[in-house]
């Protein structure tokens, strides 16, 4: 079990798993991150962290007060947590859940904090947004759109990434870092207009 440093008392207080209902064809998305690639990934998390053991039938739309889901592109990239100033700013400002930002997000905000970190430049929400826009094809999730008549910025953040909607493992609340205050569901409404609305949607950051 990957239930580690999680004393008993403390399990038996585990909220249940509920799903959401917005992922739709749940038989292409349940989740295909394994023990063994969990127990890699540990290490870019704080030493008392507690993982849930993989489960195959796990969506990512899963809640639970107890879990919080993780996509793997941030650390496969480069990411610790928690996450840096810039990044976890984004997240707060939008109030999407980190799952719910596509690989072209994470790699957009971790380009942009080695350029803060390397080169010292002070970059914030303003300077974000007058790059790009949110967009959402509808499903929940989000991926940046340039401003109109901007050139990409950065490169290749757009590339194809194989099954990462299946790339997610799930982390219990109380042991990391303002764990308890991370979304307890997926953003359908609120700053972020609900999607639903319309196929497509694209909201400016600032």
């Amino acid at each position: 079990m990957l239930l580690r440093n999680s004393p008993a008392k403390d399990l038996q207080k585990e909220s249940p798993f509920k799903s959401q209902g917005i992922i739709t064809n749940s038989a292409k998305e349940r989740c295909i991150f394994t023990d063994p690639q969990i127990d890699r990934i540990r290490y870019f998390f704080p030493a008392n962290t507690v993982f849930k053991a993989y489960d195959p039938s796990a969506l990512s739309d899963h809640t639970s007060d107890s879990w919080v889901a993780f996509p793997v592109t941030p650390f496969a990239i480069g990411y610790t947590y928690p996450f840096p100033a810039f990044t976890q700013a984004f997240f707060s400002l939008t109030g999407i859940s980190y799952i719910q930002a596509m690989p072209m997000i994470w790699r957009v905000l971790y380009t942009l904090e080695r350029i803060i970190e390397q080169e010292g430049i002070d970059l914030g929400m303003a300077e974000l947004g007058e790059l790009y826009d949110l967009t959402t094809f509808g499903s929940h999730r989000y991926l940046f759109k340039r401003r109109h008549g901007e050139e990409h910025p950065i490169f290749k953040a757009t590339k194809n990434d194989t099954n990462w909607k299946r790339r997610f493992f799930f982390v219990w609340r109380d042991t990391i870092p303002d764990g308890k205050d991370l979304p307890k569901e997926w953003a359908t409404h609120g700053r972020i207009e609900d999607p639903r609305k319309d196929h497509r949607r694209t909201y400016p950051l600032v």
